[in-house]
């Protein structure tokens, strides 16, 4: 090896430990996504002692990591664990109404089991909610890993910091972007393609709302782009495949790209 290489390797193992392991994670976040939905699995707790001893080893596991964390080191880690558990039931809840969302708006889609099984959705918007809680919690790096493990999956991107509602729908998904600033309301349904993204990355404007705010009962069609933060699009709105946004549009909207005229038409719905 040459000795300059080396040095630089030799920097970087060097230095203090301050995550865990991808497979500690990995482990964790396939333990607690088959606690919450057995579909992912083959295995049913049948008493309610099984199903407390596997609840008491997922929250083990996860102050593990945390302990593992250094960003963590000057938190009540036992605390923030409590916290995290306490409002896990309702991540749960609100990821089982976005399944029963997802079933109702998929003619294709056979049964909940199914969703939760074998939709790319359903399992990017469900991890996406436990990573966002973890944030919420002032919990460093793991949210973003969390969510990037997802992404490797699936081939969906969404921020853990992103505000998504309640009853949210992806359908297919590969290609789906959703910025950190996003603020996407209830009942939106979006599909593959669709990017909900910045006008400008600068990293001036790191702190500040770059990414869209999407309304109530939106739905966005394959393929189109909506960026900035000063862009809304109102409630009960139509955005068609392929359409190029900066611009908001009020409640009500149809927006469809004419191909013939290469520009952007707005209806009434």
């Amino acid at each position: 090896m040459n000795p300059s290489f080396y040095e630089k390797i030799a920097r970087a193992h060097f230095r203090p430990k301050a995550l865990p392991g991808e497979e500690e994670i990995d482990a964790f976040l396939v333990r607690i996504m088959q606690f919450l939905f057995p579909e992912l699995n083959n295995v049913r707790f049948e008493s309610k002692l099984e199903i407390e001893t596997r609840y008491n080893l997922v929250k083990l596991q996860f102050e593990q990591l945390l302990s593992k964390t250094t960003a963590c080191e000057k938190e009540n880690i036992p605390q923030v664990c409590k916290e995290f558990f306490d409002r896990l039931e309702g991540v749960y809840d609100q990821c089982m109404e976005d399944a029963e969302a997802i079933l109702t708006g998929d003619p294709a889609a056979y049964d909940q089991k199914e969703v939760i099984r074998t939709y790319p959705g359903f399992f990017a918007i469900s991890v996406y909610r436990i990573a966002h809680l973890m944030l919420k919690l002032g919990i460093p790096y793991l949210p973003r890993i969390f969510t990037e493990y997802a992404h490797g999956r699936t081939g969906i991107d969404i921020h853990p910091a992103a505000t998504i509602g309640h009853r949210f729908c992806i359908d297919h998904g590969s290609g789906v972007v959703i910025g950190e600033t996003t603020v996407i309301g209830d009942d939106v349904k979006i599909y593959q393609g669709v990017t909900l993204g910045a006008l400008s990355v600068t990293k001036e404007m790191a702190k500040t709302k770059r990414h869209p705010t999407i309304g109530d009962q939106v739905v966005i069609y394959a393929g189109a782009t909506i960026l900035g933060g000063k862009t809304t699009i109102g409630n009960n709105s139509i955005i068609g495949g392929n359409v190029w946004l900066t611009e908001s549009v009020p409640a009500n909207s149809r927006i469809h790209y004419d191909s013939k005229d290469s520009h952007v038409i707005r209806e009434n719905c």
